[in-house]
């Protein structure tokens, strides 16, 4: 564990949900911002982005159950309304009752089943603003890599034998091939990226939870006609060399989307691009909250 992660488990928090010891950064001052991560690590993703969003909201940044320094259980239910449920939970605990969102990868499905469920009566949670980065909004365009299906489309035995024998090589292969060929992670960060999925024998468990990857398509008509009708500002932050989300997802996007806000990258970033290229998702991140801003006023 490098020294920054060891600083981010030592900074984070838990709350107990269901039984489950969930962990979390809270950070900053002024409207609550929630940083919803992906698959298969967890919030540290966003550690870059921390620093300058703290400055102007309070960030809440949570590890899903089954993830990061969360509990993973074995016999749990790993759902999206779960997931969902886990969120309203700690915002709950937390006094918070408004949020904007910034998501990325399969944190992005999950925030579509809080949007969806918030459009359908569930008021409990007021949505402000969501912005998502590189992930599978849209099922019919997205590229899933070798591995999530081996693991994640094969019968439960076999998902299971996979992930306890899966190597450090192969999880570092198969994160780097979704990074930009000019913004590959340093060894440290793959070595954390490591340390992060075995926490708790988490490793074992990617098989399980990687299966939500698939299991998207039963939602896909609903979430996106909630994506279309709804009145909550949402912006698509892209990152075009992601060979699993890129510029091929911005595109369908921007179809599907009334009054689309994407915001392009350079070419040459990929699917992590929190990590990237942190100072121009910060600024992308800021330049929607403008827009924002504008439209209350003219209000």
């Amino acid at each position: 564990m490098t020294s920054k992660l060891k600083e981010w488990l030592g900074k984070g928090k838990t709350f107990n949900h269901c039984n489950q010891n969930i962990f979390y950064l809270s950070e900053g001052a002024g409207e609550c911002l929630l940083m919803v991560h992906g698959y298969p690590y967890n919030g540290f993703d966003f550690n870059f982005l921390l620093p300058a969003l703290a400055a102007d909201f309070r960030v809440v940044i949570p590890d899903m159950i089954g993830m990061g320094f969360s509990d993973k259980p074995v016999d749990y239910s790993y759902q999206f309304k779960n997931h969902v449920h886990m969120y309203r939970s700690l915002l709950r605990h937390l006094g918070i009752t408004e949020i904007h969102v910034l998501a990325h990868d399969l944190g992005n499905s999950v925030v579509q089943e809080l949007l969806a469920q918030t459009e359908e009566g569930d008021n409990s949670l007021k949505i402000k603003s969501i912005a998502f980065l590189n992930g599978g909004l849209f099922s019919d365009v997205y590229r899933p890599r070798l591995i999530q299906v081996l693991l994640s489309k094969s019968p439960a035995v076999i998902g299971k034998f996979l992930s306890k024998l899966i190597s450090k090589k192969s999880i570092e292969k198969a994160t780097s091939s979704v990074f930009g060929k000019r913004t590959q992670p340093s060894q440290e960060q793959l070595d954390d990226f490591w340390y992060v999925l075995n926490y708790n024998h988490g490793k074992s468990l990617t098989w399980k939870i990687g299966r939500l990857v698939f299991e998207k398509d039963v939602h896909q008509q609903r979430w996106i006609e909630t994506m279309q009708r709804t009145k909550i500002s949402m912006c698509f932050i892209n990152g075009p060399a992601d060979p699993n989300s890129g510029i091929h997802m911005a595109k369908r996007y921007e179809e599907l989307i009334p009054n689309p806000m994407v915001i392009l990258l350079p070419e040459h970033i990929g699917h992590w691009p929190q990590i990237e290229a942190p100072e121009l998702v910060v600024e992308a991140f800021m330049t929607f909250h403008k827009n924002l801003a504008k439209e209350k006023i003219q209000e």
